[in-house]
């Protein structure tokens, strides 16, 4: 039997939502108050925005740019220009004016959309982004200065059909572009096809990923302008689940009244986020009504087991964590309390341990580690490697940037250094940049940071290298204090010494009042060893003898 050969196009499944439930609700944390629409109203508006940008010559492959935060119109051209077969471009709007400028020529951006109070940014882009022909302004009442010839969103979408033909093309078109961040030379752009972000959008929707339905509410903290907001805008519009967005109001308390307000049931995003938020909960733990909210998925770095074991404990709570790239569009493994029908039987502890993890891997995906010669290491958890990933919604190169020392055989090289398992949980060590080798020792850097990060009093830690004339690097922790308690160096170290042997400890603990971040909301770890380099940071005498 023959069966129909339909093209995967994410279109099918993006209008699923307005089909099924044309009445669940968009919620957004606007400057004026929440807004709200229906999934009804959001495809007719993503119809107007597609026929609008047809009027003015955008077709398919053309690239579209946004600048905008999490809310109802980037839904709305999340789904538009998919559809229309353009390629929607999120641009990382913390990135600097240099990188911004790049990354639109490099595109080759047709057209931008912004967020009126993101205006600054793209004005101190004037005369250097010539690729843009039309800027449209999403208002909101900030009132800043408006480039010449932009157009207001509202405008530019009124009286235009709220139906679209949206076309049959190749399913290996693509759909989206994203760059990462630019930690070594200029950024480099991902694009997402249809194929892999429709396998994408099943996949992460499975039980036993991120187990999502349309009974959901979610509160997608995690940016759009970031991995496709890690591809759940498209997931939930598939479901027709209720969809949250802060826009710009991220901190605690607005996230908390969002989640409490409206019967969140999942939310996702980085562990700052996570941390403050449990900040806020223990300094009020009486005033938010969590009863609703299931579970919190976290990833762009690893969490502390302590911060996932304390919503667990505290509220019954599951904290899963993820790990991903851009370059894997973005998912790659999920770590869940219970992933598998033997886990019933472990304890919570036990649980726990494996939640420590970066997870098992999404069906779909193959992935190995392998030494320095290539050669694929045992899956024992002890063997140390490269990890590498391949399948169906992994970057097979670079945007007009091949790259071949990154891609070979198909395999994604990921400069993530790690260890899978005997169960075949991927166990993150460090990215390979920011591993320490101590006296021929390598040390895990995130290993240690966690480690600190469990610390009562402890908001936020850093641990990087530092030059030592004997022992090559020895580590330093930066720590950030939340202000609950006291700490000192001391209890950081002797916190560390219950775990690690002696050459693993940090030489020097230095308290800081905040951290430098990247622009996905990581540590900064480049910024942090070029600030100590400016302060001509020297060790401490007599430390690191404990080899």
């Amino acid at each position: 039997m023959t069966m129909q050969q339909t093209p995967l196009l994410l279109w099918r499944l993006l209008d699923r939502g307005a089909r099924i439930a044309p009445r669940e609700e968009i919620v957004v944390r606007m400057p004026w108050g929440r807004h709200r629409q229906t999934y009804a109203e959001t495809r007719a508006r993503a119809c107007q925005a597609a026929n609008a940008l047809r009027a003015r010559g955008i077709r398919v492959g053309d690239r579209v740019a946004t600048l905008m935060w999490n809310n109802h119109r980037h839904l709305e051209l999340y789904q538009a220009l998919p559809s229309m077969g353009a390629v929607l471009h999120t641009l990382n709007l913390r990135l600097s004016p240099r990188e911004l400028c790049y990354i639109i020529g490099h595109a080759e951006d047709r057209v931008l959309f912004v967020d009126e109070d993101l205006l600054p940014l793209v004005n101190a882009l004037a005369g250097q982004i010539p690729s843009v022909e039309l800027i449209v302004v999403c208002p909101d009442g900030s009132g800043s200065s408006w480039p010449a010839g932009a157009v207001d969103y509202e405008e530019f979408i009124a009286g235009q059909p709220t139906a679209y033909a949206w076309p049959e093309i190749d399913e290996n078109s693509p759909l989206g572009l994203c760059y990462t961040s630019g930690t070594t030379g200029n950024p480099k752009g991902v694009m997402y096809t249809h194929r892999s972000t429709y396998l994408h959008t099943l996949t992460q929707a499975m039980t036993d990923v991120m187990g999502l339905t349309a009974r959901d509410s979610l509160c997608a903290i995690v940016p759009m302008f970031h991995a496709m907001s890690w591809g759940l805008p498209f997931t939930l519009t598939m479901l027709g689940a209720k969809q949250v967005m802060p826009h710009r109001f991220l901190d605690p308390v607005t996230l908390l009244d969002l989640i409490a307000d409206e019967e969140v049931t999942i939310s996702a995003g980085v562990p700052t986020i996570w941390q403050g938020v449990r900040a806020r909960l223990t300094a009020e733990p009486e005033r938010w009504n969590l009863s609703k909210l299931q579970r919190l998925t976290c990833g762009g770095s690893a969490p502390p087991v302590s911060l996932m074991r304390w919503f667990w404990d505290t509220f019954g709570i599951e904290m899963v964590q993820g790990w991903g790239m851009t370059e894997t569009n973005p998912l790659g493994t999920m770590s869940r309390k219970v992933a598998k029908r033997a886990h019933l039987q472990l304890s919570v502890d036990e649980q726990f341990r494996n939640v420590e993890k970066a997870g098992l891997l999404m069906p779909g995906l193959e992935m190995e580690i392998f030494d320095d010669a290539q050669r694929p290491l045992p899956h024992d958890g002890v063997a140390v490697g490269e990890l590498a990933v391949r399948g169906p919604w992994v970057c097979a190169e670079y945007y007009k940037d091949p790259q071949p020392d990154k891609f070979r055989d198909g395999w994604l090289l990921t400069g993530d250094v790690a260890r899978i398992d005997a169960e075949e949980y991927l166990i993150i060590a460090d990215r390979s940049k920011d591993l320490i080798k101590s006296g021929g020792e390598w040390i895990s850097s995130v290993d240690v940071e966690n480690r600190i990060a469990g610390l009562r009093g402890v908001a936020q830690a850093a641990v990087v290298a530092q030059p030592h004339p004997r022992w090559d690097e020895r580590p330093v922790a930066l720590v950030v204090c939340d202000g609950t308690t006291p700490v000192s160096a001391d209890q950081v170290r002797d916190h560390c010494a219950a775990v690690f042997a002696r050459w693993q400890l940090p030489d020097d603990v230095i308290f800081r009042s905040s951290l430098p971040l990247t622009s996905t909301g990581k540590l900064d770890k480049k910024a942090i060893r070029a600030q100590l380099a400016a302060a001509g940071y020297r060790l401490p005498d007599l430390r690191g003898e404990g080899q």
